[in-house]
């Protein structure tokens, strides 16, 4: 079974920056586009920056210029370089493919993203 598990979440003031990784042991890693993803409570999952196994990169609109993501194909892992948060970054971050939950058929744990005074 495939694992996937993100890290680097926290409590964060705004303006600050975090790193959240993703672990996934995944064979076909190098080859596959990955993405992260984002749900706040009473909203839907959505996906806020993909990186192709090319390392063509893309970003939703609301981070653009804040966020960078990033992928090491020897470790397996993807990253999301977050930097002048804001209260509304406040969310569950996931990774997974893009698009999602096909090679990968499950969420992992996410990790827990706050941004508050």
């Amino acid at each position: 079974q495939v694992q996937l598990v993100e890290s680097g979440g926290g409590l964060v003031q705004p303006g600050g920056s975090l790193r959240l990784s993703c672990a996934v042991s995944l064979s076909i890693f190098r080859s596959v586009a990955m993405g992260w993803y984002r749900q706040a409570p009473g909203k839907q999952r959505e996906l806020v920056a993909q990186i192709t196994a090319g390392g063509r990169t893309n970003y939703a609109d609301s981070v653009k210029g804040r966020f960078t993501i990033s992928r090491d194909n020897a470790k397996n892992t993807v990253y999301l370089q977050m930097n002048s948060l804001k209260p509304e970054d406040t969310a569950v971050y996931y990774c997974n493919t893009v698009p999602p939950i096909q090679i990968i058929p499950y969420w992992g744990q996410g990790t827990q993203v706050t941004v508050s005074s």
